[in-house]
């Protein structure tokens, strides 16, 4: 097996590619003026900011209308909101601010956030979506005409499906209502035409289609009232103030460059058999998988499903072991523990939602990786089926004991503290405590430090306590694991049973010298 990792976790970013890195380290060399400045130089920066908003325009369908340079979507979905509820301030004919229940938190924080600094003192509805992940538009037509703003995405970053614009736009072809699209998980791979809907604003990240994080693009239409979110020097037409990412608009512009002329990215019919190929390699792996969401509604990148009997932290855990980057859902939330309020609106029971686990990869992918990635895939079940999983006997006493530590004692070690600590106190213990499947694809630990290393799964920890406990009280036992959670939890445990000579690895193997991959 390979040793370069396989990312699919391309809804959350992308790598920029070589084309990206190579307009905006020219950028910084040659067009690095400030854009703003009548000298020659500062022209020569505007010239390109502009071929690079010509490009956009082209891109997009928006022959008309303004589309400002800011730093990503959130800002765009901010400086949306802020612009429509500020119109709607004394309104009468209007009496609710629409949301749909599966949008990006960013929107709905947005709307509750500039209400409430704006007293406008309008309900906030979310719009119900069906179990395909698509809003109840007959539920939308019977709010659209007192409805002040209506939110809705392009397509879903959780689970690819890709909303009904046209039957939206039909909803609200009567109402008073202005119309935010959340288009990030779209550019690259659906044809957005914004000229050719009612669409009012639409907020984009570059960072989603392999450009660096931090530039992005708003779509306001000609016509629709704005706010700026960021008042001072006047640039982007006084629209958006502060000096422009030269370098950033550089890069997004040479993947819209690349995108218009159909280089480097992939057409959807490409893009949906490589996506079938990884959902054969899957249902090979882990027989009985299901999807949250049906794939014929969903953008031909993006997978999103359960596998019942395996929670997602295991297929997660499963995954970045085998060096698959995968997420369970928005990366945005990822620290969330509580199931993805997508998948719960969607009508998807607490249990299939917790075990959820996305994969998605970019339109800049090609055949070899997708190979590769299908091989990895096939290696995880493997996996699964030649390592004994836990057996759940002590899962309520060893939930008990984890739940009950005070994880924010635990003192965190990096390589070198270990290292120093192991030469304080001969005899530290070293303690990895991933699963057997984990494992699986790496050789054994090794550690630049003079400690004792063995392997207890945390599923395991109850075994290990007695011996644990019986040790010399100067002994350290130092937890470590994939990311530093589980190693923290084990720690936490052994503190409360009164072993307080107890640490963890900080970040995990994550941050570990690279272990030998398993061939």
């Amino acid at each position: 097996m390979q040793s370069t990792e396989i990312y699919l976790d391309a809804n959350a970013t992308t790598p920029v590619i070589a084309l990206a890195r190579a307009a905006a380290l020219e950028a910084m060399d040659e067009a690095f003026a400030n854009p703003s400045s009548t000298h020659s130089a500062g022209l020569r920066a505007r010239a390109r900011l502009e071929a690079v908003r010509a490009c956009a325009r082209r891109v997009l369908g928006a022959p008309e209308g303004q589309l400002l340079f800011n730093s990503g979507a959130t800002e765009g979905i901010q400086t949306a909101v802020l612009s429509a509820l500020s119109a709607l301030r004394g309104r009468l004919d209007i009496d609710c601010l629409l949301y749909g229940a599966t949008e990006h938190k960013a929107v709905y924080e947005a709307l509750v956030h500039w209400s409430r600094l704006l007293r406008l003192e309008l309900p906030i509805l979310a719009i119900p979506v069906g179990r395909d992940g698509r809003h109840d538009l007959a539920w939308l037509r019977a709010r659209a005409p007192r409805a002040g703003l209506v939110c809705t995405m392009a397509a879903n970053n959780e689970t690819g499906v890709v909303s009904d614009l046209d039957g939206i736009g039909q909803a609200l072809a009567t109402s008073p209502a202005l119309w935010l699209v959340d288009g990030v998980q779209a550019l690259g791979k659906l044809p957005l035409d914004l000229a050719r809907r009612r669409i009012d604003y639409a907020p984009f990240s570059a960072h989603k289609l392999y450009a660096p994080k931090g530039i992005g693009l708003l779509y306001v239409r000609a016509g629709a009232p704005f706010t700026p979110l960021i008042a001072g020097g006047g640039q982007e037409d006084a629209l958006r103030s502060g000096t422009q990412n030269m370098p950033g608009i550089a890069a997004f512009g040479a993947v819209l460059a690349a995108l218009e002329e159909g280089r480097v990215l992939r057409d959807a019919a490409t893009l949906a058999s490589w996506r079938d190929q990884l959902a054969t390699a899957l249902a090979e792996a882990f027989p009985g998988l299901v999807y949250n969401a049906p794939l014929a509604h969903c953008l031909p990148t993006t997978l999103n499903f359960s596998v019942p009997g395996l929670g997602g932290g295991t297929l997660l855990n499963l995954f970045d072991a085998a060096g698959i980057r995968a997420s369970g859902g928005s990366a945005c939330s990822a620290g969330n523990a509580a199931p993805s309020h997508v998948l719960l609106a969607m009508g998807v029971s607490n249990e299939q939602a917790g075990a959820a686990v996305r994969l998605s990869f970019g339109p800049a992918s090609d055949a070899d990786f997708i190979a590769r990635a299908c091989a990895r895939i096939r290696a995880c079940g493997a996996a699964l089926r030649a390592c004994a999983m836990p057996s759940g006997e002590a899962d309520e006493r060893l939930a008990r004991l984890l739940a009950e530590g005070d994880v924010a004692a635990v003192q965190k070690l990096d390589a070198h503290a270990l290292r120093q600590l192991a030469i304080a106190q001969p005899g530290t213990r070293l303690v990895d405590v991933r699963e057997p499947y984990e494992r699986h694809f790496t050789a054994a630990l090794t550690c630049d430090a003079p400690v004792d290393s063995e392997a207890m799964p945390l599923s395991r920890l109850l075994d290990a306590v007695p011996g644990w406990l019986a040790l010399p009280e100067e002994t350290p036992l130092v937890f470590v694991c994939r990311s530093g959670n589980r190693s923290a939890l084990a720690a936490a445990a052994l503190r409360r049973l009164g072993r307080a000579h107890t640490f963890s690895v900080a970040g995990g193997l994550a941050l570990w010298p690279s272990p030998q991959r398993r061939s």
